[in-house]
């Protein structure tokens, strides 16, 4: 795929959804973090019908270690493999409030060394909490950077290596958000709906359906 198209694309989705974000529900970055450390294989609605019950009761470090295990997997026990997640996020509330006073760091370093928190967890909270031009690789962006020819790459660091150095840079602060939203409600994995899709002419997909 060539630069010109690829700007095309990017244009045409920030067209049709110029200030994307994600649908987890949050307003700082600790509830971000959490909210994103409790996603992983679960759905952003099931995530945020557990935050719905816990941030109104617990929505800071200290507050979360005040809970306890027993009480805080109560509220999240409706996400899969809650226990661990559980046991993560108090970790992770630990070290927040013994090195970082109760505060979110914001550097991927720092984040990384957080139980539970990996490359993609320190993406999403460093682009959408903090600004920064990072681009998060799920399974949806995957699909998409692969199909549509975007960025292509055998692994995620791939994908997300060449979209870094491939997306233009007026694009690059909101580009996962619009990869993931294409890939969750468009370009789907079983059967892409190609017929509604806003970039259908640009996509370098073979195997388009009608």
């Amino acid at each position: 795929m060539n630069a010109e198209k690829r700007h095309q694309i990017f244009s045409r989705l920030r067209e049709a959804n110029p200030e994307p974000t994600t649908e987890l529900n949050w307003t700082t970055p600790f509830e971000l973090l959490a909210a994103v450390l409790l996603s992983a294989q679960a759905t952003d609605v099931g995530v945020n019908k557990a935050t719905a019950r816990l941030f109104p009761v617990a929505n800071t470090p200290q507050a979360i270690l005040d809970l306890g295990l027993d009480e805080l997997k109560s509220y999240i026990k409706t996400i899969g493999l809650f226990n661990t997640k559980a046991e993560n996020l108090l970790k992770t509330c630990r070290i927040l409030v013994e090195k970082h006073a109760g505060e979110v760091p914001a550097t991927r370093k720092e984040l990384e060394a957080l139980p539970g928190v990996g490359r993609k967890t320190a993406n999403v909270v460093l682009n959408t909490a903090f600004g920064q031009p990072t681009i998060a690789v799920d399974t949806h962006i995957f699909r998409v950077s692969n199909r549509t020819g975007i960025a292509k790459g055998k692994n995620v660091e791939e994908v997300e290596q060449r979209l870094l150095r491939l997306t233009p840079k007026e694009f690059k602060q909101d580009a996962h958000h619009w990869l993931i939203l294409h890939g969750r409600y468009t370009c789907v994995a079983r059967k892409p709906r190609c017929l509604s899709c806003i970039i259908e002419d640009l996509c370098e997909f073979k195997e388009k359906t009608e």
